[in-house]
């Protein structure tokens, strides 16, 4: 079966040039592969520097289409990305995403192989910080049960096969699109390749606080607009006693992870799109 890659890039100069070279140094997939770049609302680069891997692109095998769009919105970026996809297996990539050469012709193997509906990623690894603070963070991010314990959280990257992408229309205009489509899946219905992708944290503690924040209130949006689908969820749940203990493994990330919370708590609600990293 055929794969398609969207990737939604806003204002990405610095950092798609790197996502482009390692997917296209990926192993190949049986039935062929595609990425489709779409460069929404963006005042850089990024269309020039995705359109230079076509060279690159066409030694490697692979489709590669540039669309250009005038207004931003990453879920208006996917749904126009889409429109454009050929294949069967959907795969949707963030742009400061690096994936291992194994994983795309892994994890389509995977979806092409259910025959009913089916969600997938792969193990994500975050990149050393260079924020002392985000380096703790994520270490201690990093052991909470939902990271450990759940099949496929699939945040930078997820992917669908065909019966799969049938769960849903257009994107909606929410802030958690990766959230809205793993719970269109039951747990059963999801599933994990052993391949890794690095997937960067946000760097020093205003940005994790406002990342944190944003993916909290996409969280509540979630739960307020599309209930039913909390019913997919299984996120373990963290007791006081492995709280605990996490906190003695690891007593610095335990720090910066309650302050960035309390000040999550104690902040405003962030209003727009809200960088990653």
């Amino acid at each position: 079966m055929k794969l398609s890659v969207i990737l939604p890039a806003s204002n990405e100069a610095e950092y798609i040039g790197s996502c482009l070279q390692a997917l296209l140094a990926s192993e190949p997939v049986a039935g062929g592969a595609e990425v489709i770049v779409v460069a929404n609302g963006c005042r850089d680069a990024t269309a020039d520097v995705a359109r230079s891997f076509a060279p690159a692109a066409g030694t490697a095998g692979w489709g590669l289409r540039v669309l250009e769009r005038a207004e931003g919105g990453k879920t208006a970026a996917l749904t126009s990305g889409d429109g454009l996809a050929l294949g069967e297996i959907r795969a949707y990539l963030d742009a400061d995403v690096c994936v291992s050469p194994p994983l795309m012709a892994a994890l389509t193997r995977a979806l092409a192989g259910r025959s009913g509906a089916a969600y997938g990623s792969g193990q994500a690894v975050l990149p050393p910080a260079k924020s002392m603070l985000s380096r703790a963070y994520g270490r201690f991010w990093q052991s909470l049960p939902f990271n450990r314990d759940t099949t496929a959280p699939g945040y930078g990257l997820f992917a669908v096969n065909e019966a799969g992408r049938a769960r849903w229309g257009a994107f909606p205009q929410i802030i958690s699109d990766d959230t809205f489509v793993r719970l269109s899946f039951a747990p059963p219905e999801r599933l994990s390749v052993p391949y890794s992708y690095t997937w960067p944290l946000a760097e020093g503690f205003a940005r994790l606080v406002r990342v944190r924040r944003r993916q909290n209130q996409g969280v509540a949006e979630i739960a307020a607009l599309y209930p039913h689908l909390l019913a997919n969820s299984d996120h373990p749940r963290l007791s006081a006693g492995g709280l605990a203990a996490l906190a003695l493994r690891e007593p610095t990330g335990f720090l910066a992870y309650g302050l960035v919370a309390l000040a999550v708590r104690l902040g405003r609600a962030e209003r727009g799109w809200t960088r990653g990293r």
